[in-house]
């Protein structure tokens, strides 16, 4: 493999990596709050065909964005009302809002579209086009350097710079912000917190709307960044990668950007390098194509035992009287 292959490789492990690091950050607000939120990939689904839909009616990827933002809000208040209001089954409420979204997009893609249950294709500013950084074209025939800015770290869209910038964005609000400690606390001890005065309702909502947020943006860089329109079931199990990759980093934003990259790469080596051989032999090609979902059963079966949520995850708070 030479060098610019490398880069081009790389490349793409940034683009498939951005959808899972949004996904894994949402998880990360929700479930260090207490709430469990196996629905991410249902709201990712409903965020990718709305903010398709919306953008090649207006013709604007940013309108799209909002709407991705604003389906996956809906489904992140539905199911904060069944686990904190209603104190339901997180998971249950999980898996409702999966059913819910990979059934109601393909209904309504086919009712508004009728093309099969996808959207037309996206083209021009219904798309999320890529951004040149500065002095990229000077610099592209610099030795090392010119491939690594120019090829790598230039010509992304503005939603794959979004996903890595929240990664510090999530360190600071988590670990050096009020907001962030009370979040936390949430999740560990909520009496404790209601004791201090501080809502506990209040602050597992804002972390599943923050979900839902990001959520829908990684929903929306699916349909108008990484592809150019909607299709039934794009999201193929990301957000239960997402999932995986969370528990694999221990609800630590910097260790789930090393996750999501690492099945980012996965992807990417299944994207471009479908005819690989290993010791001479030629590696079947739908052994390639399962290697994300491969990895994200071995690190779930070598790391669950490991990693130990939020010791409030998963469980209703009842206000003592």
């Amino acid at each position: 493999m030479d060098f610019l292959t490398l880069i081009e490789l790389l490349d793409s492990t940034v683009r498939s990596a951005t959808p899972l690091l949004l996904a894994c950050l949402a998880g990360l607000y929700s479930e260090r709050a207490g709430i469990f939120d196996i629905g991410l990939e249902g709201k990712m689904l409903a965020a990718a065909f709305f903010s398709a839909a919306i953008a090649f009616m207006t013709g604007s990827a940013w309108l799209g964005l909002l709407a991705g933002i604003g389906a996956s809000l809906v489904l992140s208040v539905i199911h904060g009302l069944a686990s904190i209001n209603y104190r339901g089954n997180q998971l249950i409420s999980g898996v409702a809002i999966n059913f819910l979204a990979a059934g109601m997009t393909v209904l309504v893609a086919e009712d508004w579209f009728s093309e099969g249950g996808r959207t037309p294709s996206l083209e021009g500013s219904a798309r999320f086009g890529p951004i040149k950084l500065p002095f990229a074209d000077q610099i592209a025939d610099t030795p090392v350097v010119g491939p690594i800015y120019a090829g790598l770290l230039s010509g992304h869209s503005v939603l794959v710079y979004v996903a890595f910038a929240m990664v510090p964005v999530t360190w600071w609000v988590l670990y050096r912000s009020r907001f962030g400690l009370r979040l936390r606390a949430v999740g560990e001890a909520p009496e404790a917190v209601d004791t201090a005065g501080v809502s506990v309702i209040r602050l597992r909502y804002s972390a599943v709307i923050i979900c839902g947020v990001l959520c829908g943006v990684a929903g929306a860089y699916l349909a108008t960044g990484l592809q150019a329109n909607f299709t039934k079931d794009m999201t193929a199990n990301r957000g239960f990668i997402a999932l995986a990759a969370l528990i694999f980093a221990k609800w630590r934003p910097w260790y789930a950007l090393a996750a999501c990259l690492l099945f980012g790469f996965l992807f990417a080596i299944e994207t471009r390098f479908q005819n690989i051989a290993l010791f001479g032999v030629p590696l079947p090609l739908q052994l390639v194509q399962a290697l994300p979902y491969i990895l994200t059963v071995v690190i779930l079966a070598g790391f669950v035992g490991k990693a130990i949520p939020p010791r409030a995850g998963g469980e209703a708070y009842v206000k003592e009287r």
